[in-house]
């Protein structure tokens, strides 16, 4: 991955403090009603949250035309609570083995590890997100997932309180 590369940048504003904003990425119970495209849903979500710790998760989609699960594992770059959340991100098997992702039907240009790195600040009681995912770029699959999810977040954030 070329660092001169333009890498998905997603910035939002959500109308809740950074604590709990933090805690929407952080706490898998709050993480399973966000995450993901439209559609779908995240039965599975297991977070070592320590530098060097292991994430996991399976998110499931149902469509009119199939069913299918995807399973993602990665590891904890940086933890600066709760302003700075950084970790690498593979598609995996069931039992957390790597695979490509062109297996799972994605375009030859997509990397077998990405890095999300999500800086968060906070003013006036809501709370400034800015996301960068290393190795996707706007036009690529995943791109459109991230928007939709972000979509969700402040329903999560409103029963949250």
């Amino acid at each position: 991955m070329n660092d001169g590369e333009q890498w998905l940048t997603i910035e939002r504003t959500f109308n809740a403090p950074i604590d709990l904003v933090w805690a929407i990425w952080t706490e898998p119970k709050l993480f399973r009603h966000w995450y993901g495209p439209k559609g779908a849903s995240v039965p599975a979500t297991e977070m070592d949250l320590v530098v060097g710790g292991t994430r996991s998760l399976t998110m499931e989609m149902n469509t009119a035309q199939h069913s299918f699960s995807m399973h993602f594992t990665g590891t904890y770059k940086t933890i600066e609570a709760p302003y700075r959340l950084a970790y690498t991100e593979s598609m995996c098997d069931e039992t957390g083995a790597v695979i490509s992702p062109q297996s799972m039907g994605m375009p030859a240009d997509f990397p077998d590890t990405t890095e999300v790195i999500i800086d968060l600040s906070e003013a006036s009681g809501k709370t400034l997100m800015k996301l960068v995912h290393v190795g996707v770029k706007e036009a690529m699959v995943g791109a459109e997932g991230w928007h939709q999810a972000f979509d969700k977040i402040d329903k999560v954030l409103a029963s949250a309180d």
